[in-house]
């Protein structure tokens, strides 16, 4: 399976259109290098709002792209259709019926299937300044190719997001992410690096890149794509498959290879995967 990730800059799109129109290029740029899934960054439809908010209103912003949300999906499914790609749509803002916004990652199927995964951990800026809620539970996604998981950026420091879905078959976690500083990014790079070794499967940063004098909400992005690997036999010794340049808005290409993966589970050096379920709790041990 060949991915194309896609770190996508903020600059402000001229129209509404022309925001549709940078994912539609990504994506046949992508199909005509033969990749086969599409991956854009969280809060990817933040940057729509910069067609019609000129200066920095995080309410406005958060505003407009939930009333943009049901447009930017029909988009993607479109764009999925055209050119049979899976795509994973970054992530949105979208109100639920109970009338509560959530972080919600679609994931589209080549024939136009759509899906979500939500954030389930709101980091302060989403908790407290735009109050958005936590979602559902982490899910697993049947492809062509094999299961594959979506940890939307903070999902991804916390093992207990990812495990369930590797336990359930995901050999591939998607980490699309929005980082405001270098601390940010390490800590969703970092993060994604140790996932992949303790499960011994593939994860994949998408990240939000550039600055926005716009915005108030994605006003810097700090990032770049990368492909990371269990470290053990027939993978890179730091399990770093490929990593685009600091902050570069350029697709970033990487194969996956499934197969690999059960190989490394059952004949790897160390048997992470497995052992996960050995470590008992811990017993308290008073000291005088």
């Amino acid at each position: 399976m060949k991915l194309a990730l896609a770190p996508f800059g903020v600059s402000p799109p001229s129209s509404f259109k022309a925001f549709l129109l940078r994912i539609e290029r990504l994506a046949a740029e992508a199909a005509l290098a033969g990749a086969d899934l599409l991956a854009l960054p969280e809060y990817a439809a933040m940057v729509c709002a910069g067609a019609e908010i000129k200066a920095p209103d995080i309410e406005a912003e958060l505003i407009y792209a939930v009333d943009k949300s049901s447009e930017i999906l029909t988009a993607l499914v479109e764009i999925a259709k055209r050119h049979k790609l899976y795509i994973l749509g970054g992530s949105l803002p979208m109100r639920d019926s109970d009338g509560k916004i959530r972080n919600r990652a679609p994931f589209i199927a080549p024939s136009g299937q759509l899906e979500f995964q939500d954030k389930q951990a709101m980091t302060r800026f989403e908790e407290e300044e735009w109050g958005i809620a936590g979602g559902a539970v982490p899910k697993v996604f049947e492809t062509k190719f094999g299961r594959i998981g979506i940890s939307i950026c903070y999902d991804s420091e916390f093992p207990l997001h990812v495990r369930p879905q590797v336990a359930a078959g995901a050999k591939l976690i998607l980490v699309p992410c929005c980082t405001a500083s270098p601390a940010g990014f390490n800590r969703v790079r970092f993060s994604a690096r140790a996932r992949a070794v303790e499960n011994q499967c593939y994860t994949a940063v998408i990240p939000l890149i550039g600055e926005a004098d716009w915005s108030g909400s994605i006003d810097v992005n700090v990032g770049h794509a990368a492909l990371f690997t269990p470290c053990d036999v027939g993978f890179p010794d730091d399990g770093v498959a490929v990593a685009g340049a600091l902050n570069e808005p350029k697709l970033v290409f990487a194969k996956v290879d499934f197969e690999s993966i059960d190989g490394v589970r059952q004949n790897g050096a160390v048997l992470n995967h497995r052992d996960w379920s050995t470590v008992p709790p811990s017993p308290i041990v008073p000291l005088a």
